[in-house]
Parts: C-alpha cells; sequence; structure tokens
C-alpha cells in the first residue's frame, strides 16, 4: 500500500484517533490527526472518527471553525471523506440526540433505537452484526455479502433516499449500516475494531 496519500484525521475531540491510526499503520499508510483546517483542506482524503453525543460533536466543529472547512473539502473539492460511527451521523441533516442540525451533506435524520424486545435486542447495539450490500461501490471491494463487523451504538441513520443507502443491518429490525454519495462515506460500524476485513475497507478507502 502506497503511503503517498496525505489522510488527516479530523479532531473535534470525539473521536477514537489513535485506534484508527494504529488499523491505518498496519496496513502501511500514515496519518496526521489535526483540527487545523489548513491541515485538513491539503488531505487527500479525511476521516470523521467519532464516539460520543451529536450535539456536542457538533458544537465542537463550530468552535473549532471547522464546518467550513468540512464543507469545502467535501462539497466543493469533492475530495474523499469517510465518517465512522458519530462521523457517519453528523452528516445527516438533524440528529435526535440534542435535536440539532448536522453537516446536511446527506438527506437523512439520526434516530434514536426503539427495539422490540428489550431482553433481546440491548441498547446500545454492541457486537458483531452481518452487513447486507445494498449497491455496488468501490468501498465495499473484495468485502462479500453478509461480512460482519463490530458495532457499537445507540442510533442510526435513517433516509429514504435509497440512492445514498450502502449497506444494512438487521437488528430488531433493518437499519441503514453505510451510505454513500459520490465522494462521501459513511460506516456506522467501526472497521477499526473489525479486523481483516476493517483493514480491507480502510485499504478501500485510501486506494479510491
Amino acid at each position: 500500500m502506497s503511503t503517498e496519500n496525505k489522510i488527516v484525521l479530523v479532531d473535534y475531540k470525539m473521536g477514537n484517533y489513535h485506534s484508527v491510526t494504529r488499523s491505518l499503520n498496519r496496513i502501511g499508510v500514515k496519518s496526521t490527526i489535526s483540527s487545523d483546517p489548513e491541515i485538513i483542506l491539503t488531505a487527500d482524503r479525511i476521516i470523521l472518527v467519532g464516539v460520543g453525543h451529536f450535539k456536542k460533536a457538533m458544537e465542537n466543529l463550530h468552535s473549532l471553525n471547522l464546518i467550513d472547512c468540512l464543507n469545502n473539502f467535501a462539497l466543493i473539492q469533492k475530495k474523499p471523506v469517510l465518517g465512522i460511527c458519530l462521523g457517519m451521523q453528523l452528516m445527516a441533516n438533524f440528529g435526535e440526540e440534542g435535536n440539532c442540525n448536522g453537516l446536511g451533506w446527506l438527506d437523512g435524520k439520526i434516530k434514536k433505537f426503539h427495539v422490540s424486545n428489550k431482553l433481546k435486542f440491548k441498547i446500545p447495539h454492541t457486537g458483531w452484526n452481518q452487513i447486507y450490500h445494498l449497491k455496488d461501490s468501490p468501498l465495499m471491494n473484495k468485502i462479500p455479502n453478509l461480512t460482519e463487523f463490530y458495532f457499537v451504538h445507540s442510533y442510526f441513520f435513517h433516509t429514504k433516499n435509497k440512492d445514498i443507502s450502502l449497506n444494512s443491518t438487521d437488528y430488531s429490525g433493518s437499519f441503514i449500516s453505510a451510505i454513500q454519495s459520490e465522494n462521501i462515506f459513511g460506516v456506522q460500524y467501526h472497521p477499526e475494531k473489525s479486523h481483516d476485513q476493517g483493514l480491507q475497507l480502510l485499504s478501500n478507502f485510501v486506494g479510491l
């Protein structure tokens, strides 16, 4: 794997950045963790890692003056962006967790799980679960349908737009577990915690 691509993990104080950095290192890719808009805008690709509260994350992006920078990168320069877990959710129009607007890159709303059987389906949804491919994408190269990935989340991305729905997963009903619109990619699961299949996904993103 070439290390020529400049990969920046956007530091907005809500991410498990070092686990993603370690996974990138395992596939021979160096990365930088930064909240500096100048460094972010010169990247070839950026990753929005995220764990925690939707509203707090958006507040941090605003306070760090990263909104215009991220919009420029994703919507004007149209360079590849990967959102992981909360990072994917922030791409939506709106989040129920704190009832606030997201980045608005993709048509969707972040909703809380309401399960039918609370004894069988624990919230947060934690552990390994299968993904179903809904459309072809270079992000899914060499990742078979029904591959298992590792999840930790209480909210999910709800959209009626089938064109951006990349994967679905069943957990007390079906939900969208990955999205794509042109250069913008998001996965609800954690590739950095998903062993070989997670490394393959990160490798696919770096190779876009």
